[in-house]
């Protein structure tokens, strides 16, 4: 196959490993003698217009720098080009990375990544879809709605203290605030139901907030979201589920319930959701699944999920980004 590599850089993603993370990779990349054309983006709006620009230029890949929120918000802009994506995961969490086995942890993990845009094998995985007031958003591991989601909207409202220090701030005042949602739950067109809850996770892919297994079967080409129910909890039940949920134990404690759909409809007064560490959605909300949407260049040998992936990242699950915007512990 012939053809430019496009790279496109988040520079401030992970705490600015974003612009490290770029240097090697086009570096690796030029020294496979690829022809490499780079586009940096300084906010979100320039870097989903210069994804259009790389992706009209035709390139061989494009090879994506930055975390998960990155890669999803320039989805409008990849997916029907016909345009495979390399993703260099440079974020906090790159829950999507665990998911399909890229590199993320070694020293060279950029330049490892950098160069499946020659050599890696094209796997098709689903995206999904929040429709709501807030218009349509696409999205690549979870999206959550409930407790973790009013953590993160908490977070993005507090103007101090700064760092992760200001996301145990949010931690501390949700927590304090917590009540049951009287979520509002229908599957596939079936019935509406009530399903009063702490917490509801639609995932395509297992973990959020850097290896946390909420969706512990999901699979990202299987063309279905998990969907994790949590039911009412007082504040000392709540704390006392977080280690199971590290391990992706949860799903075995009866408060907690699991199924899988192609379209979850959600509703629930002052409902927010939030995916790929973004606020995607408000209100009413319908989350789908469009199987096989993105194709993505992953290692030869590893073309599935690595779950040893999402153990090791259990740890950092409570580092959050300066300035926090994930789910739970993003």
């Amino acid at each position: 196959m012939t053809g430019h590599i496009a790279v496109l850089v988040n520079p401030s993603s992970g705490r600015g490993r974003g612009a490290a993370a770029a240097e090697r990779a086009v570096e690796r990349l030029e020294a496979l003698t690829a022809e490499v054309r780079v586009h940096v983006g300084d906010s979100v709006d320039d870097t989903r217009r210069l994804a259009r620009e790389a992706v009209a230029s035709g390139p061989r890949a494009l090879v994506v720098v930055g975390g998960d929120g990155t890669l999803s918000s320039v989805l409008d802009a990849v997916v029907g080009s016909g345009v495979p994506i390399a993703l260099v995961p440079a974020g906090t969490g790159n829950d999507l990375a665990r998911a399909l086995g890229l590199p993320f942890e070694a020293h060279d993990a950029a330049a490892a990544a950098a160069e499946l845009a020659l050599h890696g094998t094209p796997r098709a995985i689903d995206v999904g879809e929040v429709e709501s007031d807030a218009g349509i958003a696409r999205f690549l591991t979870v999206a959550a709605l409930g407790f973790d989601a009013h953590v993160s909207e908490r977070t993005n409202r507090l103007r101090w203290p700064r760092g992760r220090v200001r996301y145990y701030l949010a931690l501390l005042i949700e927590l304090a605030r917590l009540r049951p949602m009287p979520f509002e739950l229908a599957v596939d067109g079936g019935a509406v139901r009530s399903m009063p809850g702490t917490l509801i996770a639609v995932g395509s892919t297992r973990s959020y907030g850097g290896g946390m297994p909420v969706c512990p079967g999901a699979d990202p080409a299987d063309g279905l979201l998990d969907v994790t129910h949590v039911a009412p909890l007082g504040r000392a039940k709540l704390a006392r589920l977080f280690p199971l949920l590290l391990r992706g134990t949860h799903v075995e404690r009866p408060e907690v319930t699991t199924l899988r759909a192609t379209l979850v409809e959600v509703a629930a007064p002052g409902l927010v959701v939030y995916a790929d560490g973004e606020r995607v959605g408000a209100g009413r909300s319908l989350i789908r699944v469009v199987p096989g949407a993105l194709t993505v260049l992953v290692p030869v040998e590893r073309g599935a999920a690595d779950p040893a992936g999402d153990a090791a990242g259990a740890d950092r699950v409570a580092e959050p980004e300066p300035e926090p915007d994930g789910e739970l512990a993003a």
